[in-house]
């Protein structure tokens, strides 16, 4: 998945605004405009379209923290220059404070059956020998999850 469509799908599972958006970016450490992120959220044929790097999203990712979870003490945590779908999922499970049997039962709400061994491999450290990477579908899932889980209202179309 490319950064802007996590952005699309995140912002559109929360039904969030253009505004909080901006916050959330902002509160993660990002300074830009509403322009920019406007930019972020268009499909890829519309003109303007702007391509969101690792860090504006990883910096987005950070502010949903802070908007969840409250800000922490102390020096806000740098957004990250590279980001895997791994850091994208922890992101996720500490901004939504999940337990690992949350992440399982919104997987299961974007039709993906997943074990709990499965799901502790991703959180490993990429050196540790049972490490294993997370895949596209995995996010696309719980993306989908996620809609379903906090706008059950609303349907999904892939």
């Amino acid at each position: 998945m490319t950064t802007n469509d996590i952005l699309r799908r995140t912002r559109y599972a929360f039904d969030f605004r253009d505004d909080d958006m901006l916050r959330m970016c902002i509160s993660g450490g990002l300074e830009t405009d509403k322009a920019t992120v406007k930019s972020w959220l268009l499909k890829d044929e519309f003109t303007g379209f702007q391509e969101a790097t690792h860090e504006e999203l990883a910096a987005f990712l950070n502010g949903l923290i802070n908007e969840k979870r409250g800000k922490k003490d102390g020096p806000q945590p740098e957004p990250e220059k590279i980001l895997t779908n791994n850091i994208v999922l922890r992101k996720f499970k500490i901004a939504m404070n999940w337990k690992d049997e949350d992440i399982l039962e919104t997987l299961m709400l974007g039709d993906m059956k997943f074990s709990k061994h499965e799901l502790s491999a991703l959180f490993r450290k990429p050196t540790h020998s049972h490490y294993r990477l997370c895949k596209d579908q995995l996010i696309r899932k719980l993306l989908i999850g996620m809609h379903r889980r906090y706008r059950p209202e609303d349907t999904i179309t892939e």
